[in-house]
């Protein structure tokens, strides 16, 4: 791997961490407009860059190196959660950080597995059915860890939070092109210059 696909996958890797951090702090806020507070977070706003990066990774490096993405993403994110977002005496702030981690998790692996066997297929099935089947999954796996039999309202706060996903996946789809294109240039040029 050269210098520029090696500082492209170390980008990959930080960037999954972060997202997961700030997805995790962020869904402890409902948002007070509209009178979403029952229905949405913050959090569904940022988490879908998730299946974003782990698509990247995937078109650029293959199954593998996406699989090792996720799982360092993963680890990143744990380590930045319990530090930033987890208050260690309240039970939901600690329900939070074990659903988002198993979610994430789980839905990312089921994103890497899809994304390619669809990936030759037109451009866009890859990632959107990828990420429109990880975000069912990791929606419900997140919501009924965190906060099944809590008093919150989890099942409307996850259907919101999978609307804004569905949503975002399909606007995702604008990043991901254009990314690719970008990847594609840093291939060839990795080709160029081990002639």
């Amino acid at each position: 791997m050269n210098q520029t696909r090696g500082k492209l996958y170390a980008l990959l890797a930080l960037s999954m961490g972060a997202i997961v951090a700030l997805s995790n702090y962020l869904v402890q806020f409902p948002i007070p407009l509209f009178n979403l507070e029952k229905f949405l977070t913050y959090g569904a706003f940022s988490y879908p860059i998730a299946f974003l990066i782990t698509d990247l990774a995937n078109r650029s490096y293959g199954i593998q190196i996406a699989k090792k993405i996720v799982y360092l993403g993963f680890l990143l994110g744990v380590i930045l959660t319990l530090y930033f977002s987890t208050n260690f005496s309240d039970l939901i702030s600690i329900r939070i950080a074990i659903g988002s981690g198993s979610a994430f998790l789980i839905a990312q692996l089921v994103d890497v597995y899809i994304f390619d066997k669809l990936r030759k297929k037109i451009w866009f099935l890859a990632p959107l059915g990828s990420s429109l089947l990880g975000s069912i999954i990791d929606t419900f796996i997140f919501f009924s860890i965190s906060f099944y039999g809590t008093g919150i309202n989890w099942i409307t706060l996850s259907i919101g939070d999978l609307i804004v996903k569905v949503f975002i996946a399909l606007v995702m789809l604008i990043p991901f092109r254009i990314f690719i294109s970008y990847v594609k240039e840093i291939s060839n040029l990795d080709k160029k210059v081990s002639v």
